[in-house]
């Protein structure tokens, strides 16, 4: 593995409104009445998805440190197949894929209107953001090579 440049280090600044942005979307999340654990699990499909091992073992640290159960941890990279996630649950998890993975289908129409159902207004804002920012978190310390270490 290559040495990278830490960005963060580089351009403080621009990391550190970065770490703004999360704290609005932390703020949005609660005001949306989103539960703070499933708020990690939300990062922590995101960064499954972009494979940020940084990423994974942080938000699995801070879904265990919330109380959510080590089976919707587990179970989280296979919620589809599960009974352990409520259908408003369902629908933010399948909307931040959706926006993770946007060069595929672009947000499928279907996945958006099957949240707009389910979510009020505030939620599904507070959603879109989530997904917005661990993204861009995600390609920090993936293009940083943030190293994960035992």
């Amino acid at each position: 593995m290559t040495n990278r440049i830490n960005m963060a280090n580089e351009v403080p600044s621009l990391y550190k409104k970065l770490s703004n942005m999360e704290e609005d979307v932390k703020e949005l999340i609660i005001k949306a009445g989103i539960n703070e654990g499933f708020f990690h699990l939300l990062k922590l499909k995101a960064s499954q998805i972009n494979k940020c091992s940084y990423c994974v073992r942080l938000h699995t640290r801070d879904a265990l440190a919330c109380k959510e159960s080590i089976e919707r941890i587990s179970l989280v990279a296979a919620w589809e197949e599960s009974d352990y996630f409520s259908s408003k649950e369902r629908a933010c998890l399948s909307l931040v894929e959706a926006i993770t993975l946007v060069n595929e289908n672009q947000v499928p129409d279907e996945v958006y209107e099957k949240a707009k159902e389910i979510l009020s207004k505030e939620e599904l804002i507070a959603v879109e953001w989530l997904a917005i920012v661990i993204n861009s978190w995600n390609r920090l310390a993936i293009s940083s090579r943030y190293i994960v270490k035992e």
